[in-house]
């Protein structure tokens, strides 16, 4: 396009914007002014509330407000300006002055608004002749000082007449030494003028996100109630006064047409603080709640009126409530990190669910579960078939990931059919990309809101009599300074304007796709979006959570106490949230893992080292604790020696039922051969069809110290004198047989004394012995 002529098209505006991204730094730097995010750039900030100025140009200028944002014949515009000396030298008498367009007519295409916003210098030849009036002075201004003033003049002085944008463009004149006074900085800005033509309105719906990083965690006190924990209470302050949540709530609250983005774990967690909740103490992470670890929360009455204030902002007409998954899962990371583990297809589906269930219990809204949201709305094909697994109908997807062709000369609207079921609604990034960022100053809120004007205006009038339906999607995290920019531009754009109407993103995704619309699904991923990915060993570890769970659950006789809150913080863990605080994600994801170990070391076999058997036949006595608040079962012991032809174990497995807290010491019968160490191994296994082991096993010497041997030589030395007692009184009677002498009382005694009485008791000795050496036990 030639800017001169004022002719072109949205196709040069696509190279015109691409051209852009390489010089907006430059443009921010020099110009300081203008601080409008070039298409296809959602990632560049704002222009600083004060750029450094160099060279030729040492003054730094802003325009903080433009009074009306969208003008109409006969009014008067005042634009509040500041001026910075960012130099080093002093400048002289420095005045403001207007400068008048060259060209009479507007700026109606956006191949033009993109090419003013790449400008960085001072340019006669684009941005007109400066007027010689108003002109206020601003006084000399020493290096590092600054100077606010107000300048008015008619939307006449800018020869607008027709509908469209006009450039507005306010610059420094003076001069650092003895040369004459010269532009020092500039700024400019767009001027939406309503003239007589006017068009059909563009559709257009906003996304109004309602989302926190997740601070609700797996542990409860041991209370009947179950009282839930956070990890901090920083919630609390966002929910009241000029909180983040408490402020978007109020504004959005304002806005006809919008759809709210939730996630749901977020209401989980307010909902929680209506009641009695508890603080964790910094350090304790991953232990179990306790009195002395945590402290009482104070949010409880900033919840419960957030809470009734959302409600209340929900039951307007034409509002649209969205319910994220549970917990808003980073369905990117998923897709290229965590597609294949065991359970996550499973997980995220019962996010969606659960999303669902909560959101409108919480809320008392009927709520869409089908709408995905990418990290930053980047998309890719792999990420498309993860979201459509768990359910993603409705793709939100930022306008870098699927850009339209050059040859295509209008902007098209944002419903995209791209296979599988399903559709992306493509946020243009010329209209979303500066609500990307926080726009805290009025400067930035002010380059937003004008640059919002100008685009959609000129989207409504590059074919005027066919509306189209658009979508604005602005950060998660959305802040104050950037949701007020977007009330004020929606507000102005459809009131004042009236070339936008609000609308659901139901009604945008509902209408007929552009068939000369880009519908291709990218099949790679941003680096820099990859970057800060959750890793395949994050969501592995997150992942394996779930089956020392589960075997948890199975010794539990109230296993609904941990079975949801464990759950939850898994899919917390997974938050899209720690996309921008990855440390504090890393440390999430342990204090899970930390609890879920701890509570499963609770019951446990105590460590022992040494057991002294003093016996061939003993009873070996070993102890399993529970330190759970809760009774346990379905559990038994196994004990197994290392040498069984040295120390057997009779009935080595006992079955385990354990009360709350307590411990219960198990007697396993033993049978020594020699003296010696043996090893011995006590292990607690889960029973059912899925036995496993449970806990470490413990490893203990058993020492035999004392086999009774001597019983040994009684009982042969017995045998001996029966064999040979036997011997003599079978060659008895052969001799009586052969000298044919009758046989005697065979029941008198062997020796054969005659005299000798039948009822003598036995001699005292061995037959005693041989009794108490064989009952001998001994517990330990």
């Amino acid at each position: 396009m030639d800017e001169r002529t004022g002719r072109g098209t949205a196709a040069t505006g696509r190279r015109g914007r691409r051209a852009g991204r390489s010089v907006r730094s430059a443009a921010a730097l020099l110009a300081g002014g203008l601080v409008a995010a070039i298409a296809g750039a959602p990632a560049a900030a704002a222009a600083p509330v004060l750029a450094t100025a160099a060279g030729d140009y040492p003054a730094t200028v802003r325009i903080d407000t433009v009074s009306p944002r969208t003008a109409h014949e006969n009014d008067t515009v005042t634009v509040t300006v500041t001026v910075a000396n960012s130099g080093a030298e002093k400048l002289k008498s420095p005045t403001l002055k207007v400068r008048q367009p060259n060209q009479s007519r507007p700026m109606t295409a956006r191949s033009e608004l993109a090419l003013v916003a790449t400008r960085s210098t001072p340019s006669n030849t684009y941005d007109g002749v400066a007027l010689d009036s108003p002109a206020p002075e601003l006084g000399d201004l020493e290096p590092g000082q600054s100077r606010t003033v107000p300048v008015s003049l008619p939307v006449s002085a800018l020869r607008a007449k027709e509908t469209g944008s006009y450039e507005l463009a306010v610059d420094v004149w003076g001069s650092t030494g003895d040369e004459k006074p010269h532009s020092l900085g500039i700024a400019r800005t767009y001027l939406p003028f309503q003239g007589r033509t006017a068009a059909k309105p563009s559709e257009v719906a906003v996304v109004w996100p309602l989302t926190h990083t997740p601070v609700l965690v797996a542990q409860t006190m041991p209370d009947a109630d179950q009282t839930p924990v956070l990890r901090d209470d920083s919630l609390a302050a966002e929910l009241t006064g000029d909180g983040r949540l408490n402020r978007l709530v109020e504004i959005g609250a304002t806005m006809p047409g919008l759809t709210w983005a939730i996630d749901p774990n977020l209401l989980d967690t307010v909902y929680a603080m209506t009641k009695a909740y508890r603080v964790q103490k910094p350090g304790t992470l991953g232990d179990s709640a306790r009195e002395d670890n945590t402290v009482q929360g104070g949010g409880r009455d900033a919840a419960t009126a957030w809470l009734a204030k959302l409600r209340q902002a929900l039951s307007a007409p034409g509002t649209e409530v969205v319910s994220l998954p549970y917990a808003d899962p980073d369905l990117a990371s998923i897709a290229h990190n965590g597609a294949g583990l065991k359970g996550m297809d499973a997980a995220l589906r019962k996010a969606v669910t659960a999303g669902q269930i909560t959101t409108e219990l919480r809320l008392s809204v009927d709520a869409h579960s089908d709408v995905a949201w990418p990290y930053q709305g980047w998309l890719d094909q792999r990420t498309a078939a993860v979201s459509a697994a768990a359910g993603g109908r409705v793709l939100l997807v930022n306008g870098d990931s699927m850009p339209e062709s050059d040859k295509l000369s209008y902007t098209p609207g944002a419903a995209r059919s791209i296979g599988n079921g399903q559709t992306a609604v493509v946020s243009d990034p010329v209209l979303a990309g500066p609500f990307q960022h926080d726009l805290a100053a009025d400067s930035d809120r002010t380059a937003a809101e004008q640059r919002f004007l100008a685009e959609s205006l000129a989207i409504a009038h590059q074919e005027p009599e066919h509306p189209r339906g658009l979508l604005v999607l602005p950060a998660r995290a959305l802040t104050v300074g950037t949701a007020q920019a977007l009330h004020d531009a929606m507000q102005s754009a459809s009131g004042n304007g009236g070339w936008v109407t609000p609308v659901t993103l139901q009604k945008v995704a509902e209408e007929k796709p552009d068939p000369n619309a880009n519908a291709d699904v990218p099949g790679t991923y941003p680096p820099e979006a990859a970057g800060s990915e959750l890793s395949s060993a994050e969501l592995a570890e997150t992942m394996s959570l779930q089956d020392g769970v589960d075997q948890l659950l199975t010794i539990l006789t109230q296993p609904e106490r941990v079975r949801g809150s464990f759950g939850a913080a898994m899919v917390r863990a997974m938050s899209t949230e720690w996309r921008d605080r990855p440390q504090e994600g890393r440390e999430y994801r342990a204090g899970v893992q930390r609890y879920l170990t701890n509570l499963k070391s609770a019951v446990r076999v105590p460590t022992k080292t040494m057991v002294t058997l003093p016996g061939d036949n003993a009873t070996l006595l070993v102890s399993v604790k529970n330190d759970l608040t809760q009774s346990v079962g379905n559990l038994e012991l196994r004990i197994s020696s290392a040498q069984q032809n040295r120390l057997k174990i009779d009935y080595p497995i006992q079955p385990v039922v354990l009360d709350a807290t307590t411990s219960r010491t198990f007697r396993f019968p033993a049978e020594a051969q020699v003296n010696g160490p043996v090893l011995v191994t006590a292990q607690l296994w889960t029973t059912g069809p899925n036995a496993q082991p449970y806990g470490e096993p413990v490893v203990f010497t058993v020492d035999v110290t004392s086999v009774a041997s001597g019983v040994t030589y009684v009982i042969a030395s017995g045998t001996v004198l029966m064999i040979l007692a036997g011997v003599r009184f079978s060659l008895q009677r052969k001799k009586r047989r052969a000298t044919g002498e009758a046989d005697e009382d065979p029941d008198r005694p062997l020796d054969g004394a005659e005299g000798a009485p039948s009822d003598a008791e036995p001699p005292s000795g061995s037959g005693d012995t041989d009794r108490v050496a064989g009952d001998e036990k001994v517990d330990h």
